[in-house]
């Protein structure tokens, strides 16, 4: 995307083709070669479908995240996130626990409610596409089906036979026929060979709440500090309360967009624009909300912030080495953070650009915070690949 961040140019009035899209999709595998090389442990994917613009081009995580396993050795690949309420919970369900055996265990499952209308109505479901009544209600059917479907999932991959009975799902339906009798359960064929973790995006005072509860580990992003602090707390709070207290950082993730150069100056070539465009995208569907005007106050629904709002927010992190391990030691004083996942492709940037960034990163920042990439330890499982 040449021209990324262009004023004079709508979002929506970008249209790529299949051939750019397949590109993507070659630059995810030079990608995931170059983070399991430098020991990233995780490279996380994302779901979307119907994105002509050419942002978000990806719509089965779980189909290519297998794929980028067999390109890898170390490599874990990660949904973030699965959208729950677009896909049929058996079928998810299958198709992970086949790609983690396949994988020997290197799949993490991501889930999320979803953000896009396109995506929503066209596959079968509804989501939140602004800030009025009409929104809200297509929200409260969205967290019922997702949270229906989490649960119809966690069933079927702990129990050898499930039934279930909710508002939006009947699993067997009834009065199934089969060789002279009827359906009564069902057993997910397979089965995942271990306990499977299961990471979730916390913004809303429902989701704070629920994610805690449901033993899922909470991922943030693009929140501004007394927010960000006061979700990351309440989290550790909730378990305490449960009698499943974790260790300080433990089970929680922030997700931090960012561009290094090796002068400020030289960051703000390419993440200047990259970060307008992104915002520029993003903006209509709430995605800044958590910004903060100058005096304090909440700043609109549909806010798209300049990138000097999103450094002195500290809620992006755009400038030279020394610029991002100064926002990245505030984060890690502030949370005690354990778990950083880094938003590094911006529109705009190229391959090698991106290649650039995670050297940057590993070789550069890491060393001046006093950490190192370290994988964590794989599964004793036998992959099929």
């Amino acid at each position: 995307m040449p021209d990324a961040g262009d004023p004079a140019i709508t979002p929506t009035s970008r249209r790529y083709g299949n051939d750019a899209v397949i590109e993507c999709y070659r630059n995810l595998v030079e990608w995931s070669r170059t983070a399991d090389s430098l020991g990233y442990d995780t490279m996380w994917l994302t779901e979307h479908h119907f994105q002509y613009e050419g942002y978000e081009v990806l719509p089965n995580l779980v189909m290519f995240g297998q794929h980028l396993a067999s390109q890898t050795k170390n490599l874990r690949l990660g949904q973030m996130f699965n959208v729950i309420p677009q896909w049929h919970p058996l079928r998810l369900a299958e198709d992970f626990a086949l790609a983690d055996i396949i994988t020997g265990g290197r799949m993490e499952f991501g889930v999320g409610r979803g953000t896009v209308p396109r995506e929503a109505w066209s596959l079968g479901t509804v989501v939140a596409s602004g800030d009025n009544a009409m929104s809200a209600e297509h929200d409260r059917i969205n967290r019922e089906i997702f949270e229906e479907s989490i649960e119809v999932i966690k069933t079927a991959w702990t129990n050898e036979r499930f039934s279930f009975r909710g508002k939006h799902f009947v699993f067997p339906p009834d009065d199934i026929p089969d060789r002279g009798s009827y359906v009564d359960d069902l057993t997910l064929i397979p089965r995942p060979e271990r306990h499977i973790d299961v990471y979730q995006p916390v913004t809303s005072p429902e989701t704070i709440e629920y994610v805690p509860r449901a033993g899922h580990k909470a991922v943030y992003w693009l929140q501004n500090a007394d927010s960000q602090k006061q979700k990351w707390d309440r989290y550790a709070e909730i378990r305490e309360e449960m009698g499943q207290p974790v260790a300080p950082g433990a089970d929680r993730m922030l997700v931090l967009n960012m561009h290094i150069g090796k002068t400020r100056e030289a960051a703000m070539r390419k993440g200047k624009p990259g970060h307008d465009e992104f915002c520029n995208f993003l903006s209509p569907y709430g995605r800044f909300s958590s910004y903060r005007n100058p005096d304090g106050s909440k700043v609109a629904f549909d806010h798209c912030p300049t990138v000097q709002e999103s450094i002195d927010q500290k809620i992006q992190a755009i400038g030279s080495v020394d610029d991002v391990v100064e926002i990245l030691g505030f984060w890690k004083e502030l949370l005690d953070l354990k778990h950083l996942c880094i938003f590094f492709d911006f529109p705009g940037v190229t391959r090698e650009e991106m290649n650039e960034q995670m050297h940057l990163f590993a070789e550069d920042v890491l060393p001046q915070l006093g950490e190192t990439m370290t994988h964590r330890p794989l599964p004793h499982l036998s992959p099929l690949i």
